[in-house]
């Protein structure tokens, strides 16, 4: 049987009673294009679309968020449930009426309000967020949700995309503003892909993003009880420890929701490496370590004490290919112009995936003792022999080729949108 991809699209209601609702409007242009492109685009997988009441002339039983949260999780225990695109207009609160001061029973079917006799006050609360329960038990499916905003600034635009994409762990976040007509793709490493005026131009690319990055392998880590090794340990090298401090310093790892993207890591033996802690800020090493992890392969991965560095795969795979090094360093900033450190492509791979290592692993090019390659859109990786190699000559080489004060993506520096 072929995986699914499940779209949803149009606008919702929250009923205070039967003659009054809080409503999104939505009515569905995007999700019937995602349908075409999706059918168009190859038949791997089964496309199916739920289109709310809105959006479907009246008909059908999804009309408030309460129904996208039934359909959901019928997406998440169903087996062959590959891909959601999830854009409904979700109602974000939901109204009730009070009584003094006090609320009352809302519904679709609650006493009716008189125009003629009452003005009523209308307390508002908040409604679950749907689109952050889909991946919190499937982690293997690929979650596509979408953000809307008004007359922002192309980096409050990203930074409003960047919070729903972390907060709901989604695999793409599509972030468009209804003044401007900008689009923009957002991903977890924190990048924006076909920032365009062209609303078809980016669904297309949508798509073709999904489809690629949907394929990718990942190996989830095993925790198990552990110590973290202490930044100052010996166990650390010395001049790993100077290279990251002296990157910290400088401002290469910016935190976003109280954590930095990146990673870095020392190989131990064939099997063994120390590596940064997932969800930490890097600028703060001494309170927190690295996290030592075993593999057995591919497939099985031991981390003590905490999660390993997302990038833990990267690191596997480049210390196989490379075992003439035992440290890589890696962080979210743009290559100075003029620099030979190659490029490759990011935009099929999702950080993490076994596909994104190889690629890393594939394009490092040796300088002088050491290797880098600088994954486009996303930042350098620089693997280099923490006993052979001087800590300033890495920092050097850094410099001369990064400018660690900028950040990939764009900044993330502008506060909570």
């Amino acid at each position: 049987m072929k995986q699914k991809i499940h779209i949803i699209g149009g606008g919702t209601v929250s009923h205070i009673r039967s003659h009054l609702a809080l409503a999104a409007p939505a009515y569905g242009a995007t999700a019937r294009k995602l349908v075409e492109i999706c059918n168009a685009y190859s038949g791997k997988y089964e496309v199916n679309v739920h289109l709310t009441r809105m959006a479907n002339g009246g008909q059908g039983i999804l009309d408030t968020p309460e129904d996208i949260g039934k359909l959901v999780t019928t997406f998440v225990e169903d087996p062959l449930t590959k891909i959601v695109f999830f854009n409904p207009a979700m109602v974000d609160y939901r109204g009730s009426v009070l009584v003094d001061g006090l609320p009352t029973e809302s519904g679709k079917y609650a006493s009716r309000l008189h125009s003629r006799k009452e003005s009523p006050v209308i307390q508002l609360e908040p409604n679950v967020k749907v689109l952050s329960t889909i991946r919190k038990e499937r982690k293997d499916i690929y979650l596509i949700g979408f953000k809307t905003t008004t007359g922002v600034s192309t980096d409050e635009q990203y930074l409003a995309g960047l919070h729903l994409l972390k907060e709901s762990s989604s695999n793409l976040v599509l972030a468009n503003d209804t003044k401007t007509r900008l689009n923009m793709i957002i991903t977890p490493e924190e990048a924006r892909y076909h920032v365009t005026n062209d609303r078809d131009e980016v669904l297309r690319n949508l798509v073709d993003i999904a489809y690629l990055r949907s394929d990718l392998h990942f190996t989830r880590s095993t925790v198990v009880p552990g110590d973290m090794v202490h930044w100052q340990s010996g166990q650390v090298p010395a001049s790993v420890r100077e290279v990251v401090d002296y990157c910290i310093a400088q401002g290469a790892y910016k935190p976003f929701r109280g954590v930095t993207a990146g990673h870095f890591a020392i190989r131990v033996d064939r099997n063994t490496f120390l590596t940064s802690r997932r969800k930490t800020d890097f600028n703060q090493m001494d309170k927190g370590g690295l996290v030592k992890v075993v593999t057995n392969g591919e497939n099985e991965v031991i981390a003590y004490g905490g999660k390993p560095s997302v990038g833990g795969q990267s690191q596997r795979i480049v210390f196989g290919d490379h075992p003439q090094y035992n440290a890589i360093v890696h962080f979210h900033c743009p290559i100075r112009e003029g620099s030979r450190v190659p490029y490759v492509s990011q935009r099929a791979y999702e950080c993490g995936s076994h596909e994104c290592g190889k690629n890393t692993s594939n394009g490092l090019r040796d300088f002088d003792g050491l290797a880098a390659v600088y994954l486009e859109n996303h930042g350098p990786n620089i693997v280099f022999d923490a006993v052979k190699e001087n800590a300033r000559d890495v920092i050097q080489f850094i410099e001369r080729n990064f400018d660690l004060r900028g950040k990939t993506g764009g900044s993330v520096s502008l506060g909570m949108y």
